[in-house]
């Protein structure tokens, strides 16, 4: 029997490039590359369990239990991966990842390898507000006249900062930041990729310590497909050519509302060096 795939992981910002970075990363014939995954959503469950039930609050040899149910973790995410490829490198794209660093470190019987992409938060915050405004002939149920719910663009703003799905990034992402795990996690900027996409990548080959691909940035064969119906204002498709575009978040959000991101988001953007 084959080996189980070395499994990394990917949990990006949304509109941060995360899609992209897969896709380029499945061009290596040694990796294979998730959508969105739900992994460790079945890890949640097991975890849930193990807390929560009868029969594991009253065995008495809490430890015992303890190894039994990593090992149960362990055992499971590997097999999980190799039903899904003989390829030896697994990369698994989940937003919640690097906030689980620590359970994820007893977990794994090797040292977790987390990339996460990142982007100026004005520019993330003006690419779902384009997709709210892409398609005005359909209600998706996400303005409510009867109580003027995300009526105005500085509700629909708040509404992002706040809920799904980056909000909780964001609160995730500075967690790990208060907690002290930032320096085990690789972090990209999307500007950076788009312009030096060979460094970017060799930066993450170096971290993921596996050998060198050659990747082809003009011709990017998207490998990942999903559903986009199952979520509300997501686009999940990808241009074929990587390049950078500018940015347009001043004449999306306007400059209060820039001003009020930068403001809210000290931290990130003291974290990555973004300029005002």
């Amino acid at each position: 029997m084959s080996e189980n795939p070395k499994i990394f992981f990917q949990c990006s910002l949304p509109r941060s490039g995360s899609t992209l970075l897969q896709n380029l990363m499945g061009q290596n014939p040694d990796i294979y590359v998730t959508p969105t995954s739900g992994l460790i959503e079945l890890l949640y469950g097991a975890r849930k369990n193990y807390t929560e039930v009868s029969e594991f609050k009253a065995e008495i040899d809490k430890e015992s239990s303890k190894k039994a149910f990593l090992q149960f973790c362990n055992a499971g995410i590997h097999a999980y991966a190799k039903a899904k490829t003989e390829k030896p490198y697994f990369l698994d794209k989940g937003r919640a990842w690097a906030y689980y660093l620590d359970w994820v470190e007893m977990i794994l019987p090797y040292k977790p390898k987390i990339i996460c992409m990142v982007r100026d938060l004005r520019d993330v915050f003006s690419s779902l507000e384009k997709l709210f405004r892409r398609n005005p002939e359909q209600d998706y149920g996400f303005v409510t006249w009867q109580d003027l719910r995300n009526v105005t663009l500085a509700k629909r703003i708040d509404t992002f900062s706040t809920g799904m799905p980056l909000g909780i990034s964001i609160e995730r992402l500075q967690s790990v930041f208060e907690i002290g795990n930032a320096h085990k996690i690789l972090f990209i900027k999307y500007e950076d990729f788009c312009l030096r996409p060979d460094m970017e990548m060799a930066r993450i080959y170096n971290y993921l310590e596996i050998p060198h691909f050659a990747h082809n940035f003009d011709n990017i064969i998207q490998i990942t497909q999903e559903d986009d119906s199952i979520y509300y204002m997501t686009d999940h498709k990808i241009r074929n050519r990587l390049d950078m575009k500018m940015s347009d978040s001043k004449q999306i959000l306007g400059d209060a509302i820039c001003d009020w991101i930068y403001q809210r988001y000290q931290w990130f953007y003291h974290e990555f060096k973004y300029n005002k």
